[in-house]
């Protein structure tokens, strides 16, 4: 699915038109239709109630028009309140104000909430701002959203959910609860991402006419990560293959009391078909990591304090490194000066243009806050899989500030460490070096449970030891990495599956995908 800035879907309009003679009241006109079309599609009961048109005086607010027009065509009792002058409309939504009227339709004026006062709708159409809303709903309109959703009917969101930052899924102050969105063309970032995906309810995308030239032309670089986008990267195995055939991963990981970090790493590199598996961890913890994962390669490092020395460490690492395809750092060593030098050597001199290294979880918070010119000093491709507190640090910000822009938060790390970059989360936001932007579909509340990120950096890494791209074996890994929590859920529940539990699902989590 392909995903689309506020500015690009204005580009999409612009160029349609002028580029392609596509005339824009046409396009409104096939808004309107498409908008109608489904109220009456999904509650052909409630309608007989009334459906109540809120329009603002934007092109949004003539969208709505429209669709008033084709209701009340269809027999349906319609209300339209516009929260502004009719004389403030301007261009096609002037127009459509006018074509509703000449039809023998009424337009209320309203001055602020109170109009609202007394209606008993069976559907709304929430026609008040597009994807160009970029400040704080306040006053008088942040009152009409309240009054909507008080209203406790089936809302149907025009392009998406007044309210919701197109570009980021923010709700700016306060957001229509919409139970369907009709967008045109294309998806936006706002209605994939929390909380505007929630805000905006199901989504359905109306094909309204725009050139499919205008769209090469912006060349949109956001995606939607499902099913089908996931297959396409899953590469079949020759029969005649053996372990040699699909990559050697280290992982550098574990310290005390954190051995389950390297074991986890180690489990989720294997069970997503990593040939082999070194995990080289603080000689304290080794005999547990052994013991843990049978199938695991186990390399006992010198300790300092449970965690390992830089010194003889990156001396045993030298030599660990050659021959290998990819390489995972950071889950559970702990973030003393020994785990910076180490992952600075790592970066440097660890890294190959055919060996990838993932950085994650201590790895991270041992090189916040970011300097760039590390992560630029490295020999080939860097991963950086931050939660939003790990970006936060990274970026010298807030975590606040990190949830409010996913997208951008990721954009700014992805270009100042040249790295591709996953920030996690519901809808986890993966940027490439490239500046590709994919958002992921896969993944369930019950994945909020320890040692999660940890099967991720080895199912990433194990894609990696396989020869696929970084961006791409991010891309694939994380959708398993959901769609094997889906399956889970579906089978034994919401919530109480573990990490460990995810990696066992991995295989036939990959064989559905790729099915």
């Amino acid at each position: 699915m392909i995903l689309l800035s506020a500015a690009e879907s204005r580009e999409l309009d612009r160029v349609s038109q002028t580029s392609y003679g596509i005339d824009s009241y046409r396009l409104m006109t096939r808004a309107g239709e498409a908008v109608a079309s489904a109220v009456t599609q999904h509650w052909p009961a409630a309608i007989g109630a009334g459906v109540l048109i809120v329009a603002g005086k934007g092109n949004n607010g003539g969208d709505g028009f429209v669709a008033a027009r084709n209701l009340r065509a269809d027999g349906v009792p319609v209300h339209v309140l516009l929260m502004a002058r009719t004389a403030e409309l301007k261009g096609d939504a002037a127009r459509a104000c006018a074509d509703y009227v000449a039809a023998g339709g009424a337009v209320v004026e309203a001055a602020d909430e109170r109009a609202l006062a007394g209606q008993r709708p069976g559907v709304v159409i929430d026609a008040l701002f597009g994807t160009g809303l970029n400040a704080e709903v306040r006053s008088t309109l942040r009152a009409v959203i309240e009054a909507v959703n008080a209203m406790q009917v089936p809302v149907v969101a025009v392009d998406i959910a007044s309210g919701v930052n197109a570009d980021t899924g923010a709700t700016m102050g306060v957001a229509i609860r919409a139970a369907l969105t009709v967008t045109f063309g294309y998806a936006k970032y706002g209605h994939v991402s929390y909380p505007g995906a929630e805000c905006c309810g199901a989504l359905e995308i109306a094909e309204i006419g725009f050139a499919s030239g205008a769209l090469t032309t912006i060349a949109p670089r956001g995606r939607l990560i499902e099913r089908g986008e996931a297959a396409a990267l899953i590469a079949p195995r020759a029969a005649n293959t053996h372990k040699g055939s699909y990559g050697h991963v280290l992982a550098v990981a574990g310290g005390r009391g954190k051995g389950g970090a390297a074991i986890l790493v180690g489990r989720g590199a294997l069970r997503a078909g990593a040939g082999l598996v070194t995990v080289a961890i603080p000689a304290c913890v080794a005999t547990v990591v052994a013991a843990g994962q049978a199938e695991l390669m186990t390399e006992p490092l010198d300790d300092r304090d449970g965690h390992c020395a830089a010194g003889p460490t990156i001396e045993r690492l030298s030599e660990l490194v050659a021959g290998k395809n990819a390489l995972v750092a950071g889950p559970g060593m702990g973030t003393s000066d020994d785990t910076r030098a180490v992952i600075a050597w790592l970066i440097r001199t660890g890294t190959a243009p055919d060996r990838s290294l993932l950085i994650d979880a201590d790895g991270l918070n041992a090189l916040a806050p970011l300097d760039p010119s590390l992560l630029k000093a490295a020999r080939g491709p860097i991963v950086l899989t931050p939660h939003p507190g790990e970006m936060a640090r990274l970026l010298n910000s807030t975590t606040a500030a990190v949830n409010a822009d996913r997208i951008g938060a990721a954009q700014r790390l992805a270009a100042a460490a040249d790295a591709h970059v996953l920030l996690k989360g519901a809808r986890s936001v993966i940027v490439t070096r490239a500046g590709v932007v994919r958002i992921n579909s896969s993944g369930n509340p019950g994945m909020a449970t320890p040692g999660m990120g940890d099967v991720l950096s080895g199912i990433v890494g194990a894609l990696m030891g396989h020869g696929v791209e970084p961006g791409d074996a991010l891309t694939l890994g994380v959708f398993a990495h959901g769609y094997a929590a889906d399956r889970l859920a579906a089978r034994v529940g919401g919530f109480g599956y573990l990490a460990g539990d995810i990696a066992v699902e991995l295989p036939g989590a990959f064989t559905a995908i790729g099915g």
